[in-house]
């Protein structure tokens, strides 16, 4: 996967441009992760916060869009395209000032980029 489609959501994802996804589950390929607590897009990055509740106690976890492989709007779910464990491991998320630091970003798109490529199937 070339690195610039980390930050994009896959043709295959379902996923309509403008759509608010605040609120969704999100759905790691094991189990669910939390919630979307809200959306960016800074540095032409976009990504989703995800407040994973109790599971990573209490913390939130940024992850990019191109991670998405599924969104069903009906349901409100949001599926990932990886396990619970690669998004735990993924770049500490620790304040909000993150989303707008092109490091952090750059760091965990690099993090999502070299995980074990898989097939992408929609919901």
């Amino acid at each position: 996967m070339p690195m610039e489609s980390i930050w994009s959501y896959a043709a295959e994802s379902g996923h309509l441009a403008g759509a608010d996804l605040t609120g969704c589950d999100v759905v790691a390929e094991d189990g669910t992760i939390g919630h979307v607590d809200r959306q960016a897009e800074h540095f032409g990055m976009p990504h989703l916060v995800v407040d994973t509740g109790v599971w990573v106690f209490g913390r939130s976890v940024l992850v990019p869009v191109g991670v998405v492989r599924g969104v069903d709007a009906e349901t409100r779910t949001v599926k990932l395209n990886c396990t619970r464990a690669e998004v735990k491991a993924a770049p500490r998320f620790r304040t909000d000032s993150e989303t707008m630091d092109r490091e952090y970003l750059a760091s965990v798109g690099d993090y999502y980029h070299r995980l074990p490529p898989r097939e992408s199937s929609a919901i």
